[in-house]
């Protein structure tokens, strides 16, 4: 590609976590379990058996990773809230050191010079409301405005970036189809109940915001075009499945009013039909879309998979340790998809980063240039798809540090500073100065 024009002065870098990866210290000064506290207390659902009790330490250590992030050059700081710090029983009681530890969050964040972008919800249900229902009961709209609606009047005087839900489709596909994720159900009944009111608590939200909120506020969706394998007529309607399910189901029904229709061919009989009251609340405008993008994904039918499809891994392509095809141009694609469907929203990349195996330190320094190349060539695709008119103002690196990674554990490290688990040392690795230069050259340094 030719060279673009840099980024413009008022695009934002930054860098993101959640709370659960990192903070540890889950039921610390009050806390309520969420239902990853619980969850990762089954045995097997684990990879390495481990949880997030402890993390990154970043409860007691938040003012260290604060000072990293100065040494970074990092304009922006995208984190999450764990909702049972502020609510122990999901609702109710509000529990004042939780809301104190992220007031001191921002507080020092804003100190350094760094604008927080707060996420609402990253996964961590507290474990009381899962009881009453979870995502399913169609009061969590109602737990989760409430929350939100808190967290408006507390923090809205230092915090002008707001998103309501991450990966939506994680929650989900994760938490309630396939169960590898917390809460881990197991239902063909349950998802589409379960879309259908996290879209309702992020509108509900939405509507809190507008009453009491302060700035501008989001939904963060991760997106993955989807290829076909070859051009057989099953391929194809395997594929748009696929692409309906992961891409347009969490859309559609805000920025067009309607669900995908390959929807109830994938959960019949089990598809619900929805009021035409609740389809108006799902369009509540809000002000920008949030894009998680890692890989793409290349499919063939399967009649036995629940979607009709699954992914082929291709011959002499790159894969992450997550086994995630590298394949930036996916990035571009996503964008100007995108614009062409529902047009001209404001856009950020609130999450892009690679789990590698990065080589070990030598003299306390840890070269990943696979890591760098992966930055390299995601932010040349930005680039590439503002030259063709996506309206991009952002872009997040997931992830700040090496964190709890899931059902992964501590196997898999995105970030971009090392964390030895065993002592909590912190050690910004090659990638960290190579983003440190994007940042101060606006990109720049992505053609040197």
């Amino acid at each position: 590609m030719s060279r673009p024009e840099p980024f413009p002065a008022d695009f934002v870098f930054g860098a993101a976590s959640s709370a659960y990866q990192i903070e540890g210290s889950p039921l610390a000064d009050g806390a309520g379990p969420s239902i990853w506290h619980e969850f990762v207390r089954r045995p097997g659902v684990i990879d390495d058996g481990s949880s997030g009790d402890v993390a990154c330490d970043h409860y007691h250590r938040y003012g260290d990773d604060i000072g990293i992030m100065r040494q970074l050059g990092l304009p922006a700081y995208r984190f999450s809230v764990s909702w049972s710090r502020i609510f122990p029983d999901g609702t109710g009681r509000i529990n004042g050191p939780g809301l104190d530890f992220y007031r001191r969050l921002i507080d020092g964040l804003r100190q350094a010079g760094i604008e927080p972008y707060l996420t609402l919800y990253h996964w961590d249900l507290p474990a009381a409301l899962d009881r009453r229902g979870g995502w399913f009961a169609r009061d969590s709209a109602g737990w989760f405005a409430d929350y939100a609606h808190t967290l408006f009047r507390a923090l809205g005087d230092s915090v002008s970036h707001w998103m309501t839900l991450n990966e939506p489709w994680v929650v989900n596909d994760g938490g309630y189809l396939f169960g590898v994720h917390a809460p881990g159900r197991q239902s063909l009944q349950e998802p589409p109940r379960v879309a259908h009111n996290l879209l309702r608590a992020h509108a509900l939200a939405v509507q809190a915001f507008r009453a009491d909120g302060n700035g501008r506020i989001g939904l963060v969706v991760n997106l993955e075009p989807k290829y076909r394998e070859s051009d057989s007529d099953a391929d194809r309607i395997a594929t748009d499945r696929a692409h309906a399910y992961m891409n347009r189901q969490y859309l559609d029904p805000v920025l067009l009013g309607h669900y995908p229709d390959e929807l109830a061919d994938i959960f019949a009989p089990h598809w619900p039909e929805f009021s035409s009251e609740d389809m108006k609340l799902l369009q509540e405008p809000f002000d920008f879309l949030g894009v998680n993008y890692y890989t793409r994904s290349v499919n063939r039918a399967d009649p036995s998979h629940v979607i009709g499809a699954v992914p082929v891994r291709q011959s002499g392509a790159e894969y992450t340790e997550m086994g995630w095809e590298v394949y930036p141009q996916g990035l571009t694609e996503t964008l100007l998809w995108i614009k062409r469907r529902y047009g001209d929203i404001p856009l950020y990349i609130t999450e892009n980063g690679a789990a590698l195996a990065d080589p070990a330190p030598v003299a306390g320094h840890i070269q990943d240039d696979h890591r760098i190349a992966y930055y390299r060539s995601h932010l040349r695709a930005v680039l590439d798809a503002m030259a063709q008119g996506a309206n991009v103002k952002g872009y997040f690196a997931w992830s700040l540090l090496d964190n709890f990674e899931w059902s992964c554990g501590y196997t898999k490290r995105f970030g971009l500073v090392h964390v030895d688990y065993a002592t909590q040392k912190r050690t910004p690795k090659a990638s960290a100065e190579f983003y440190r230069k994007v940042i101060a050259s606006r990109g720049a340094v992505l053609f040197s």
